[in-house]
């Protein structure tokens, strides 16, 4: 039997969606068509079409009487929540519709099989004109990272995901915000929007010439994480999220052959780096091949390999109070203090007049010092002073596009294009590992 996966879309007191065809209620038997919405009211769950209500004691889930023919639409699904290009979008969905109380909220969640979940991830993720052999590593590695994440669930490690004293406030984001399904639909796991993205038949062929292929290191299925662009060099697992190594995602040089660089986490050879164009594969600027791999909201992000954003030490000061609820007074200083092996930041200390404190990783980096989130922690702080030597404005230069680990898909885009096969870009990017096939059936 085919595994199926569970994948949260939307979080909302109240949810309307449409079923288009014919839905059983999988518990009472009883039958659905057309558009409804549910919502809370005190502690039961009201489900309503037109003037008619239905009271539901627990969640339900909704299965389609014929998989290939039916499916159901949400409307005003956020994508790219809390990123620069966060939106609403109305969505369908292949498969079943189970709706949850998670009591801050409902939960509408999309059951279907792995291999169908898999043509929309990579619709989504990437562009559906990508090329064959790009399209066929990111199939594998958006199968492997979802079944390590499945099989992380049943041997949830005893890591706190947040460490905050006087002094320090460190905190990472990992799947395990989500308890009561396999993954979330956003960026914070893997995107995810249904049949909505445009198919195509090159996405089908690139999950069925894949199929069941996985990652394994050392007989366990990988977590392969995949970012935008690495800027040039990729960031080991443990510098992003908890403290444990996986030999395969470490530093990998995004050129053909692995020279040596520079000791990145050394703050004067991290800023050579950040402020250098190398040669590498994701320093590209070819409109065919951006493209063909970005879908057309991240087309938005021009300047990804290399990036540079100011800001005047008020506006800074107020962004860093709204967003971390920690008032530093005004900002005076931000100083680096510890460096991944990519150059990206894990923890930089922010001086203010009220209060100092270090903080990461690099993500709460990256959150702390824009109103969305910065491309990137690979970053360096140049100080503007006025004539009395006070500190006015804040120049953030940056390399690359997201966290930098595993796969660049820039990159990846770039190794396609100049020949390189699936099998190649996934040995490029996650050294060591073995392409093993599994049996779903």
């Amino acid at each position: 039997m085919r595994p199926h996966i569970e994948i949260g879309i939307l979080f909302s007191p109240s949810i309307r969606f449409h079923l288009h065809g014919e839905f059983i209620e999988k518990n009472s038997g009883k039958t659905y068509r057309g558009e409804y919405t549910v919502c809370k009211r005190q502690e039961k769950i009201i489900f309503r079409q037109e003037k008619k209500e239905e009271v539901i004691l627990s969640g339900f889930t909704l299965i389609p009487a014929d998989y290939t023919s039916s499916h159901f639409e949400l409307p005003d699904v956020i994508i790219g929540i809390h990123f620069h290009w966060e939106r609403k979008e109305n969505q369908k969905f292949k498969g079943s519709l189970k709706i949850i109380d998670e009591k801050k909220h409902l939960t509408a969640i999309n059951i279907l099989p792995l291999e169908d979940y898999l043509v929309s991830v990579i619709s989504s993720e990437m562009s559906a004109t990508s090329s064959l052999e790009l399209l066929k590593a990111h199939a594998v590695i958006s199968r492997s990272w979802l079944l390590a994440q499945k099989a992380k669930s049943f041997r949830r490690t005893a890591n706190p995901s947040r460490v905050q004293t006087e002094t320090e406030y460190i905190r990472w984001y990992d799947r395990e915000d989500h308890l009561h399904f396999d993954v979330c639909a956003d960026d914070h796991c893997q995107r995810y929007q249904g049949i909505s993205k445009a198919y195509t038949p090159i996405v089908s062929q690139a999950v069925e010439a894949t199929q069941g292929e996985i990652l394994t290191y050392e007989g366990e299925v990988c977590d392969t994480r995949f970012s935008k662009c690495c800027g040039g060099v990729s960031e080991l697992f443990e510098n992003t999220w908890e403290p444990v190594n996986h030999a395969y995602l470490t530093k990998v040089i995004d050129t053909p052959v692995q020279t040596s660089t520079p000791d990145l986490r050394q703050e004067e050879e991290a800023r050579k780096w950040i402020l250098s164009s190398p040669d590498v594969f994701c320093n590209t600027r070819d409109k065919a091949i951006l493209s063909n791999v970005l879908n057309d909201y991240d087309q938005e992000t021009r300047n990804f390999f290399r990036w540079e954003v100011y800001y005047e030490t008020t506006e800074l000061s107020e962004l860093v109070k709204s967003k971390l609820g920690i008032d530093f007074g005004r900002i005076v200083e931000i100083q680096p203090i510890e460096r991944g092996v990519s150059g990206r930041l894990v923890k930089v200390k922010i001086v203010g007049t009220l209060k100092s404190m270090i903080i990461g990783k690099e993500l709460v980096i990256r959150k702390a010092f824009s109103a969305s989130h910065l491309y990137s922690s690979a970053f360096v702080v140049d100080s503007r002073k006025d004539s009395r030597n006070n500190t006015i404005g804040f120049t953030f230069k940056g390399a690359g596009w997201g966290h930098g680990v595993g796969l660049c898909q820039i990159g990846a885009a770039v190794m396609s294009e100049k020949g390189y096969n699936y099998r190649e870009i996934l040995a490029h990017y996650f050294p060591g590992t073995d392409l093993e096939k599994i049996d779903h059936e």
